[in-house]
């Protein structure tokens, strides 16, 4: 079919021969067997050349197009391949307009400028379900260090902060200890980390023989903030958060909080994307554990 497009631009066997690198009688033979597969001619030949039929005209602009479409899909998936272009789709557990996930996203960004970034904010439950699945390519979660049949792998440790009412008295303070909260409600997502929060209020608060108030909402990382700053509550967030300045909210550290919060990273040990295999890679050289 090139060969029969070559011939179809030079309007000659020898010219086309000579633009493909190819023998006279090759173009010729090829040309000859493609008409016999059809069942058509596609070409008049005449003592300077040839000039295509009718059918060849339309048999010409067809496969043309269908040339530069597989060049096309030959080319991109060469590229997908290396690496060069392609999609990574991740489950992000905080936000990423400051610390450290949100520093590797733009480093991986500018080094693959071809990948596309899909982003997905949900339980780590569901993200480490949507990760074995092949839906999603890696999970950074929270307070996870092992996961069955995937491989997990820590990156980086954030402090913890309680977000309070810019309008709270204890605001203007330079931070807070967990016996200061026994009278607040907590606010927590059902979704995104919401439920290792969770889990963590409950943990610190029996540790010291206490009985936390805890609210679920079914709302965004946004949406919860807002409703710090409305005085309905507090909440538990990592530094990362802390440093994305909310208006109406007073981020405070934890003196008593023993130790500060672990992230990692979960992936399949089936996912073979060399867009992926980028990003750990990067994750790796970065990681501060």
């Amino acid at each position: 079919m090139i060969q029969a497009v070559a011939v179809g631009e030079h309007l000659n066997f020898r010219h086309a021969a000579t633009a493909l690198g190819v023998s006279q009688s090759s173009v010729s033979e090829r040309i000859r067997s493609l008409e016999e597969t059809l069942g058509v001619r596609l070409f008049e030949r005449r003592h300077r050349g040839v000039q295509p039929t009718e059918a060849g005209r339309f048999f010409l602009a067809q496969v043309a197009d269908g040339i530069d479409q597989l060049a096309y899909a030959v080319k991109t998936a060469g590229m997908i391949g290396t690496g060069e272009l392609g999609r990574v789709r991740l489950a992000v557990p905080t936000t990423i307009a400051a610390g450290f996930l949100a520093d590797l996203l733009h480093c991986y960004r500018q080094q693959w400028p071809g990948v596309e970034v899909e982003l997905f904010d949900g339980r780590a439950k569901d993200a480490i379900l949507q990760v074995r699945e092949g839906r999603l390519d890696v999970a950074f979660v929270a307070a996870i260090t092992d996961v069955p049949d995937c491989h997990c792998r820590a990156l980086w440790t954030e402090p913890l902060f309680i977000a309070v009412s810019t309008r709270d008295l204890r605001a203007s303070g330079d931070a807070l200890h967990w016996c200061d909260l026994k009278d607040d409600l907590f606010l927590v997502r059902y979704n995104g980390t919401g439920p290792q929060v969770h889990d963590h209020v409950l943990r610190r608060f029996e540790e010291r023989g206490l009985q936390p108030r805890v609210q679920r909402c079914d709302v965004d990382r946004c949406l919860l903030l807002s409703m710090v700053a409305g005085d309905y509550g507090i909440t538990l967030c990592s530094e990362a958060t802390a440093q994305a300045a909310f208006p109406g909210v007073t981020f405070l550290p934890l003196r008593d909080e023993p130790e500060p919060l672990r992230f990692s990273a979960i992936w399949s040990p089936h996912n073979s994307s060399k867009a992926l295999r980028g990003l750990l890679d990067l994750a790796r050289s970065r990681a501060t554990i």
